[in-house]
């Protein structure tokens, strides 16, 4: 093919692409406001990829003025992958080369910080230090600070006491609850939902009236101010959470001059699941090109308890307008369902059809794009049944006669893989369904992977790596733990790891040798620390003394003094930095020359690593290599927090961190029992969702996105009618604008209809629904009515042998490899490579990663220094070294 004959159409030829007429329409649009409604299954994905390779192949447009936005960072890297793929197909036709690698293309997270630092603004092109990110975690370790805690309930006028922890509880989550951890996760979530609207507190504050009416939501905000204040340490140092980020970036790109013109095409994913913040960020970018396309749905819109606004989308022509321009926005509709059967297809569309989406004083406006009609791609000739459901009974016999149909359909070949069927619930947690059901597969023999169902500390994997690491640095004091019934649990989880390790220990005489030594080194090395500072206190030697050779020396000679400790300071690279910096500012004092001799060879991480080494958890890579990746996807978990450790604290464990337990109080007091109490995690890769050869529970919400051969709904019940979210209420006092949105007592059954629509539609060929009866046994209305009125067939008259066979997917957009991040490390070693950059464990030692990122931004700032030179007139000649 001739670079004359290279058209789109050559292109989806060769890529095996057909789309329908509405999204060649999607793809050739690329001019002016564009709204694309995109369906569960109508390939949005694909359309976004073709859309953005014609704006770079047949535009010609820069990819670095092209800003797209996901919501997920597997969406990116599905995206990046496929660009790569289909552009280097291009490449091999007309020999031009395509660089993606600086265009904007993430989530809108990963773009507010790339935005921070852009050279496009600030002045001189010179790079900006960008805020300080505090994820999740770190902003509950922030706020759990006892002595910060009580400053910030000062500034409300609150005590740090039950009573008051009860009242801010009842207002902003309606449980009157006098726990500390309750009223730090709840100031936690009302604050960010103010970040998020762009809350400032004073506009509420100077209302004397709305003081008055609303003492609590003051003092609240009184709160929300201290905490952003406390953010900033100095002008040059600030901090940001997530929410927040975002408020930053859009101040940068406000107080820029011709911010709107740096990008000529803005494009944004699940729209539906946009914030205020973030709908003025891609307004303000969009400005001036007025190219913006948004991509969503609003029945998919399940993000409201993260501030997400679906009124963004459904009212997105009337915002636009309003905020921007008066420009003619041009809608297409992506309403084929490729994914699905017709019958699944139709079901759902009967489901969400139930609910009145109608305002009930204006019969002409609706809560959701009434207008939008989804339908099947797939043949409506396929023959085989795709709704079942199991025969009314008690839980017990409803997880039974699921479970073992489920089990059937592997045993036919029906799946190939127990992962191709996921079980689905509005939430996991404390849920009676999933109990039940996980003990029928237990008793069946089936594994099942579901890390929301317990606390991720509770895992197996996980338990015993806390209990080794337990044995190894002792257990903190209980007593430490006596200050109130809520720390019954942890006492008793201690006590059962560290049993459980004991017993593993007694298994394996190797590990129990290798604790041992490990238990010998810790001793060591205080015992060390102790020696060295009697030695300081008879020389009457400071430890904030500078160090000298002969302080050094007199510390080498202590007598009893192990070698490892000699040779720690003895060491020709520390006495060479140690003549370098005598009688400088920056000279080494006696305290860290005692610190470095007495410190251990090891982290955390490093004992993670040496652990993995024994029977027990190299038995569970070798699992996976059979086809169970559950616990080693535990096990990269595992790594990934202790990591969040040492980041938190130090990687260097020292003596002074050992002495008196503060290493094990540390990390077993504060960290462990934060992550305990914090409860749930979940394990997320950016290929596969979920491990491979275990049936995953999923709540509904992480089913976003993905798609599965099976899928069985767990509940059907979801409580509806009650008052809403209570944080949602606080923003519908705040924000005049929110009551022209979806009304309060209607919020709880618009988001029900949401979640088990998204829930039905993850299916391709087979939904499986339960029917629970008896006493305490409750269904939505909408299946109650499609029960009784669709003809659903039973479990026990399903055919097997009628079902597809279900094969793993490939890839369909296309997947980038590199030669030396993925071939030689997959030929180096296949299981350090599924580990690593599969599965997301952490390695132990990043100084090289580290390293490489400062050679390559060095390299940059001086790539720009010379532009802005070359920009002035200015000549700059190198000089040869």
């Amino acid at each position: 093919m001739s670079n004359k004959e290279l058209t789109l159409e050559a292109l989806w030829e060769l890529s095996d692409f057909k789309p329908n007429p509405k999204q060649e329409k999607a793809i050739r649009t690329v001019d002016g406001p564009l709204f694309l409604a995109a369906g569960p299954g109508a390939g949005k994905t694909r359309v976004l990829l073709w859309r953005t390779l014609n704006l770079i192949v047949f535009k010609e447009i820069d990819p670095d003025s092209i800003f797209l936005s996901t919501f997920t960072e597997k969406a990116a890297k599905q995206l990046k992958d496929g660009l790569h793929s289909l552009l280097n197909l291009v490449t091999s036709i007309n020999g031009k080369q395509y660089d993606i690698s600086r265009m904007y293309l993430g989530t809108v997270h990963s773009l507010c910080q790339r935005l921070l630092t852009e050279r496009k603004f600030t002045e001189d092109r010179m790079r900006k230090r960008p805020p300080f990110l505090i994820d999740e975690l770190d902003q509950y370790f922030y706020f759990s600070n006892t002595r910060y805690f009580q400053s910030l309930l000062e500034e409300g006028g609150f005590k740090f006491d039950q009573d008051d922890f009860k009242k801010i509880n009842k207002f902003v989550a309606n449980k009157a609850v006098g726990s500390k951890h309750d009223t730090v996760k709840n100031c936690i979530a009302i604050f960010n939902r103010f970040s998020e609207e762009g809350i400032e507190a004073d506009k509420y504050l100077k209302d004397d009236v709305f003081v008055n009416e609303e003492p609590v939501l003051s003092s609240l905000l009184k709160m929300y101010k201290f905490y952003l204040s406390s953010l900033i340490e100095d002008e040059r140092t600030q901090r940001v959470d997530f929410s927040l980020l975002q408020q930053v970036a859009f101040q940068r790109i406000s107080e820029t001059e011709n911010t709107s013109s740096f990008f000529n095409y803005v494009v944004v994913d699940e729209y539906q699941d946009t914030n205020t913040i973030q709908e003025k960020i891609f307004f303000k970018l969009s400005e001036s090109t007025k190219n913006i396309c948004v991509v969503g749905d609003d029945d998919q819109a399940l993000y409201r308890f993260r501030g997400a606004t679906v009124e963004n989308f459904v009212q997105f022509k009337k915002r636009y307008e309003k905020y921007v321009a008066e420009e003619v926005v041009q809608r297409i509709d992506l309403d084929i369902n490729y994914r699905s059967t017709p019958d699944i297809v139709h079901f759902s569309q009967k489901y969400l059809g139930q609910t009145d989406w109608k305002d009930e004083h204006d019969e002409n406006r609706h809560y959701r794009l009434h207008d939008k009609v989804i339908n099947p791609g797939r043949s409506t000739d396929i023959s085989h049944v795709s709704l079942v459901k199991s025969k009314p009974s008690s839980p017990d016999k409803v997880c039974e006669e699921i479970v073992t149909f489920i089990k059937g359909l592997k045993e036919d070949g029906r799946i190939e893989d127990y992962s191709q069927c996921a079980f689905l619930f509005p939430s996991i947690r404390n849920n009676s369904k999933v109990n039940a059901f996980m003990r029928e597969f237990e008793r069946q023999d089936i594994p099942v992977y579901a890390p929301r169902a317990t606390r991720f500390l509770e895992v197996e994997e996980a338990s015993l790596m806390w209990g080794l690491l337990l044995l190894i640095f002792g257990k903190p004091t209980l007593g430490e733990m006596s200050r109130g019934g809520e720390f019954q649990d942890y006492r008793d989880w201690l006590r059962s790891i560290e049993r459980d390790a004991l017993n593993l220990c007694q298994d394996d005489e190797l590990l129990s040798s290798y604790i041992k030594q490990k238990q010998q080194e810790i001793k060591d090395v205080l015992n060390d620390y102790g020696k060295l500072k009697e030695r300081l206190r008879l020389n009457r030697v400071s430890e904030d003394m500078p160090a000298t050779f002969d302080i050094i020396e007199k510390l080498i000679e202590t007598p009893g003094l192990s070698k490892r400790s000699q040779k720690n300071i003895t060491n020709k690279a520390f006495i060479t930095a140690l003549k370098r910096r005598l009688g400088t500012r920056d000279a080494y004092n006696i305290r860290y020359v005692v610190n470095r001799a007495t410190s251990l060879d090891w982290t955390v991480l490093d004992l993670f690593y040496q652990l993995s080494g024994f029977n027990y958890f190299k038995g569970k890579f070798e699992l996976a290599e059979q086809g169970d990746e559950g616990p080693i996807c535990n096990l990269a978990l595992v790594s990934q927090y202790l990591a969040r450790f040492i980041d938190k604290n130090s990687s260097v464990i020292t003596a002074p961190f050992l002495e008196d337990d503060k290493f094990s109080k540390v990390f077993f007091l504060s960290y462990t029992y934060s992550l305990y109490r914090l409860g749930e995690s979940e394990y997320e890769n950016q290929d596969d969702p979920f491990p491979k050869g275990r049936i995953p529970f999923l709540t509904i919400h992480q089913s976003k996105g993905l798609e599965f051969p099976v899928v069985v709904l767990g509940s059907l019940y979801k409580v509806i009618g009650k008052k809403p979210d209570d944080k949602e209420r606080i923003m519908y006092k705040l924000i005049e604008e929110k009551k022209e949105g979806e009304p309060l007592e209607r919020i709880s059954t618009f988001d029900a209809s949401r979640v088990f629509y998204v829930g039905v539609t993850r299916a391709q060929n087979l939904l499986v629904m339960p029917h629970f009866k008896g006493q305490g046994q409750s269904m939505n209305p909408g299946f109650k009515n499609l029960f009784q009125t669709e003809n659903i067939h039973l479990i026990e008259d399903y055919n097997n042998s009628t079902l597809p066979t279900n094969r793993f997917s490939t890839q369909d957009i296309g997947k980038a490899y590199s030669y030396t991040g993925d071939f030689l490390n997959y030929k180096k070693c296949p299981r350090q490579y599924m580990s690593f950059k599969r599965l997301g464990f952490v390695p132990s030692r990043s100084q090289t990663m580290f390293f490489g990122t400062l050679v390559h931004q060095t390299i940059e700032d001086l790539h720009q220094f010379l532009i802005l030179l070359r920009e002035k007139g200015i000549e700059f000649e190198g000089r040869e070294s």
